[in-house]
C-alpha cells in the first residue's frame, strides 16, 4: 500500500531529509553529517546554534534545551544543515536566520518572534540559495518579512507553518529589476496565516504553488501578484474579514502575470462560502 508523502518523516530522527513535498523536495540537509548537540542558549560559542550552522561540513542539529535564543545579529546557516528543534522548545529573537549562498538546508519546529532592525527577517533566503525546506515552524512581528525569498533563491518548500502578527508576511522575487528571479520556484503547503495583513504571498517572476492554507482576515489582500508572476492556488480557504479583496495585481514595468485559482478554493465572506472553480471558460464563482 502506498504511504503519504509525510507520513513517516518522525519514524526517525533523519527520516525526514528528503521528505518534503513539492519544489523542495531534494532538501536533504545535514542527513550525511554527524550530530550537532546545542547545550545553551547563548548567542554564539561552543555548543551553541550559531557556532554549528558557521561549520561548513554537514550536521544535523539538535536541540538539548528550551528557551529563547536572543540574537545580537543575523545567524547565517552554511549548506548542508538540518537545524531540527524536535522535541524541545526553542525560540529564537532578536534576529532572524539568514540562508546566503547556500543550498540543503531544513529548519524544523523553531518559534521565531520579535526580530528588530533594518532588512531583518525571521528566515531571509538570499541570494542564490536552493533545496530549503522550513516546516513546522511559528513566525510573528518582525520589522521586515517572515519568510523572504529573492535573488535567484529557489526549488523551495513552506510546509505547516503558522504566520500571525504581522504586515509584510512573505516577500518571493526582490523587485522588477531583478529578472534573475525568473528561476524561483516555492511551494507552500498546510500552512496557516492567521490575520497577517499581506503578502501571502507577494510575488515577483517565479512560480508558487500554494495548497491546503488557511488563510484569514487579511487587512489588505491575501495573494499578490506582478511581474511575469505564475500562482497555482489549489485547495486553499480564504476567510475575508473586513477586507475582502483575496487576489491582487499590481502593475509594475515588466509584467505578464498569471494567477489561477483552480480545484475549489473555498473563499468565506460573510458566513457565506463560495467555492472557485474551473470551467473551459475561465473561472467562475459557485455559491
Amino acid at each position: 500500500m502506498a504511504t503519504l508523502p509525510y507520513a513517516d518523516v518522525d519514524s526517525s530522527l533523519r527520516a525526514m531529509a528528503g521528505r518534503a513535498e513539492g519544489f523542495g523536495r531534494f532538501s536533504i540537509g545535514g542527513l550525511h553529517g554527524p550530530l550537532y548537540p546545542v547545550t545553551n542558549l547563548t548567542d554564539d560559542g561552543p555548543g551553541s546554534l550559531r557556532e554549528g550552522c558557521r561549520r561548513r561540513e554537514p550536521l544535523w542539529i539538535v536541540f538539548e534545551v528550551s528557551g529563547t535564543i536572543n540574537l545580537a545579529s543575523q545567524l547565517s546557516v552554511s549548506s548542508y544543515k538540518t537545524i531540527d528543534g524536535r522535541g524541545q522548545r526553542i525560540k529564537v529573537a532578536g534576529k532572524g536566520l539568514r540562508l546566503k549562498e547556500c543550498e540543503h538546508v531544513i529548519v524544523c519546529n523553531l518559534e521565531f518572534e520579535g526580530g528588530r532592525g533594518h532588512d531583518i527577517d525571521g528566515i531571509q533566503i538570499k541570494p542564490n540559495s536552493r533545496h530549503i525546506w522550513i516546516d513546522r515552524c511559528s513566525l510573528r512581528d518582525y520589522d521586515d518579512g517572515l519568510i523572504d525569498i529573492t535573488r535567484q533563491s529557489t526549488d523551495i518548500t513552506v510546509s505547516r507553518c503558522y504566520f500571525a502578527q504581522h504586515d509584510k508576511t512573505m516577500l518571493i522575487g526582490a523587485d522588477a529589476s531583478h529578472v534573475g528571479d525568473r528561476c524561483i520556484r516555492v511551494t507552500i503547503h498546510h500552512c496557516f496565516f492567521d490575520g497577517t495583513r499581506q503578502r501571502q504571498p507577494r510575488l515577483r517572476f517565479g512560480k508558487v504553488h500554494l495548497y491546503n492554507n488557511y488563510t484569514r482576515n487579511w487587512g489588505i489582500y491575501a495573494v499578490c501578484a506582478s511581474v511575469e508572476a505564475q500562482i497555482y492556488s489549489q485547495c486553499n480557504i480564504y476567510e475575508a474579514g473586513q477586507k475582502k479583496k483575496t487576489f491582487e495585481f499590481y502593475t509594475e514595468k515588466i509584467c505578464t502575470c498569471r494567477m489561477k485559482s483552480i480545484h475549489k478554493d473555498i473563499y468565506v465572506v460573510s458566513d457565506v462560502i463560495i467555492h472557485r472553480q474551473q470551467t473551459e471558460k475561465g473561472l467562475v464563482l459557485v455559491s
